[in-house]
């Protein structure tokens, strides 16, 4: 049975968040972006840095700490992989192609609305398998953060449809 290190885990998080920041700034270079638009855009840039840095500060720290490897271990860690596999921006290039290539400022956020999807499914399996308190409490502080964005995301995605 695998079982990985926080650190390993906290890396692909901080992958993630990278590819993240690599979309968000690739598609506030683009032409069709109104203000609002552009300011939401900037925003989740921005905090794509603010938690690539929370988890580097963790994995900085936690160098001992392991996931708790529960009896669904195999399971667990067969969901994180298939996360990291199949999600919309598997490297930076590719979250970059992808702000290249949407159609429209409405693709653009469609893209950004399933990579922040992603993002909290893999938090998620990650908070579940972690108990160090501090640890816990600052992905248990992004997922709550990733669930915000979702949300900002959603709604302006609905006001431009319905615009």
């Amino acid at each position: 049975m695998q079982k990985f290190s926080l650190n390993e885990v906290i890396e692909m998080a901080v992958q993630i968040e990278q590819s993240g920041y690599s979309y968000y700034d690739k598609a506030l270079e683009r032409k069709d972006l109104d203000n609002e638009s552009r300011n939401l855009l900037t925003f989740l840039r921005d905090e794509e840095i603010r938690h690539e840095k929370t988890f580097m500060a963790l994995r900085d720290h936690l160098d001992e700490v392991q996931i708790i490897e529960s009896q669904d271990w195999d399971v667990v860690s067969s969901y994180m992989q298939a996360i990291i596999d199949s999600r919309i921006f598997s490297s930076p290039s590719s979250a970059i192609q992808s702000a290249l290539e949407a159609e429209n400022v409405t693709e653009v956020l469609m893209n950004a609305l399933s990579f922040e999807k992603d993002t909290l499914l893999y938090f998620h399996a990650l908070n579940d398998q972690v108990s160090e308190g501090k640890a816990k409490n600052a992905i248990r502080a992004i997922i709550d953060e990733e669930i915000s964005h979702v949300r900002k995301l959603n709604e302006y995605r609905e006001q431009l449809l319905n615009s």
